[in-house]
């Protein structure tokens, strides 16, 4: 008589992988958070927690996957932390450090563990980092991401990014910043590095959602985004930039289902279906948006999500407004003249007023935009409505080879064949 079946070693080593990577997902951000709020060394906690991935992933198989995986993950890093101090031989200096977390160990595994990611995030964003590294610094550091996606996130190569993230981190090592939320009277000051952070990692990980070619290291990242920056809004409910990132990342969310159809084709916003949208999300970035809009202190992030709304007003039944599009992004230009926002307003101009003020537009910042894929599907979009029918080809052959999305490169040569046609 045979025993019971039992579950073979790689389907084990399966389970602990896929739990080791949820917990990634799900904690990382956190638990890097809470190592470096105590021990002030962003490098050596990285390394600390990722042994401690390295050791789940050989001990989970053998010993089965622990009842709190994240709780199970801190004590393996805390202990890395304690060995490399030991070997390095500044276990005296170290000694503060290591009696706190000492004293934190039973309190952080019987309960649940502190979230720590504000203070990082402000942190990050202090005086005395280089500005131009704040934004990168919170998305390795406070959201996971490694310096190969934060490079792609700012068009610089990954060694150059690295190298800027290692003297960022050394300085908050050094330098004395506290890992604390800071005063009222200094909050206002880091703010915007912080909402950017938190909308680049959204962006990231929205893109992620749908882009196959992205891969799955930032999955979820958005979902984090939104967490954040509803923590933001919690600490400074009165700061109308907060709920304008707020809402509009929640516009943003709201039509992530409608941003392919059933066979994976990209589907443009002014071709989907409003009833494939997410009421609730649009319904709670509204009030976000309502309440900041009464404070009468306009910014980008409100701006941004104003756009949002006007678009989110065919689920009602109002179809855009041209003109009104157009005024809101020479707003948004404005308090925020980056290529994108300038691309946009080129293509709202271009809508609004005819395609020729958008291609004026365009050509004007051509040169700064020369490697930017939405200027060439922008280009390619105004031509065609110029009747210019063999420039707007080229445009979109040039905006198809700029992206990596599969599904966005199908729909741009699928515009220029119908060009050809």
């Amino acid at each position: 008589m045979s025993g019971p079946a039992q579950t073979p070693p790689e389907d084990l080593a399966e389970t602990a992988r896929a739990a080791a990577e949820q917990a990634a997902r799900a904690s990382y951000g956190r638990l890097l958070a809470f190592l470096v709020a105590r021990t002030r060394d962003v490098a050596a906690a990285e390394d600390a927690l990722a042994e401690a991935f390295r050791i789940a992933l050989e001990t989970w198989p053998e010993r089965g996957v622990p009842e709190r995986p994240e709780a199970w993950l801190l004590t393996a890093a805390r202990r890395r932390l304690g060995h490399d101090w030991r070997h390095r031989g500044v276990a005296a200096a170290a000694a503060g450090t290591l009696a706190l977390i000492a004293d934190e160990r039973q309190e952080a595994e019987m309960a649940e563990i502190p979230d720590d990611r504000l203070k990082l995030l402000f942190a990050c964003a202090h005086p005395a980092i280089e500005a131009g590294v704040r934004t990168p610094l919170m998305l390795q550091t406070v959201l996971g991401l490694d310096a190969a996606r934060v490079a792609g996130c700012f068009l610089v190569s990954p060694a150059a990014m690295g190298q800027r993230l290692v003297r960022a981190k050394a300085k908050l090592r050094d330098g004395g910043i506290p890992f604390e939320v800071p005063g009222r009277d200094e909050l206002a000051p880091r703010l915007e590095a912080v909402l950017s952070a938190i909308y680049a990692a959204f962006g990231t990980g929205w893109d992620d959602g749908v882009n196959p070619a992205a891969g799955v290291a930032a999955a979820g990242l958005a979902d984090e985004a939104i967490f954040l920056g509803r923590l933001v809004v919690a600490l400074l409910p009165a700061e109308p930039e907060a709920r304008g990132l707020v809402a509009l990342m929640l516009h943003c969310e709201a039509r992530r289902a409608a941003r392919r159809d059933a066979a994976g084709a990209y589907v443009p916003l002014s071709d989907q279906d409003p009833a494939d949208w997410t009421a609730p999300l649009i319904q709670e970035a509204e009030a976000q948006l309502m309440v900041a809009a009464n404070a009468r202190r306009p910014g980008r992030f409100q701006l941004e999500a104003a756009i949002q709304s006007l678009h989110a007003g065919r689920a009602a039944g109002r179809p855009v407004d041209p003109a009104m599009l157009a005024a809101l992004y020479d707003g948004l230009v404005h308090f925020s003249p980056t290529i994108g926002a300038r691309v946009g307003r080129a293509v709202a101009h271009g809508d609004a007023f005819g395609p020729l003020h958008g291609l004026a537009l365009l050509d004007a910042m051509a040169e700064a935009a020369e490697g930017y894929q939405p200027f060439w599907a922008a280009r390619a979009h105004l031509l065609a409505a110029a009747g210019r029918g063999a420039d707007a080809a080229a445009a979109y052959a040039q905006a198809a080879g700029l992206t990596d999305d599969a599904a966005v490169r199908a729909f741009l040569l699928a515009r220029r064949a119908r060009l050809a046609s």
